[in-house]
């Protein structure tokens, strides 16, 4: 299997697996590969630093490998497939939930949420509930800075 960083015309970055760099490129080619952002079928490969190891340094522990991440993108071959627990069927409705309350109970601020959040932590802008997107860097700029907020859990699937 191989990971590539992807990236769509958008600029939306994102990851996926693939058997092989032809199946990448079959796939992309007939449209499949799509960006979970904004569904933009117009996607490449992203530039990627090699994880090479220095031998210099001896031996290194390995390190645990990370789950693929959720993309649009057909499989090249049958993939393995299970049915949900009831538990996980509730577990997804409960996210489902979080999301609709989420939505029906705050205004949406988009990729201002870091910048609206900061506001209303200063006592610049008046208190409500927001929601948005936020960066990585974002979010520990927030932290830093002592704002509470609540990551929402993604539900698989839904490119929400």
């Amino acid at each position: 299997m191989i990971r590539y960083a992807l990236i769509c015309d958008s600029t939306h970055e994102f990851e996926s697996w693939f058997a092989t760099s032809a199946s990448f490129e079959d796939q992309a080619k007939r449209g499949l590969v799509t960006c979970p952002v904004c569904n933009s079928a117009k996607v490449e490969r992203a530039i990627m630093a090699p994880n090479v190891a220095r031998t210099d340094l001896g031996p290194k522990a390995p390190e645990p490998v990370a789950e693929p991440s959720v993309s649009s993108s057909a499989p090249a071959a049958p993939a393995p497939v299970a049915l949900m627990s009831e538990k996980e069927k509730a577990l997804r409705e409960m996210v489902a939930a979080l999301h609709r309350h989420v939505q029906e109970n705050a205004e949406h601020v988009g990729k201002r949420f870091a910048e609206e959040a900061l506001k209303i932590h200063h006592g610049e802008t008046e208190e409500r509930a927001i929601y948005g997107e936020a960066t990585p860097d974002d979010a520990q700029m927030l932290h830093e800075e002592g704002v509470e907020f609540l990551p929402l859990p993604r539900l698989p699937g839904s490119r929400n």
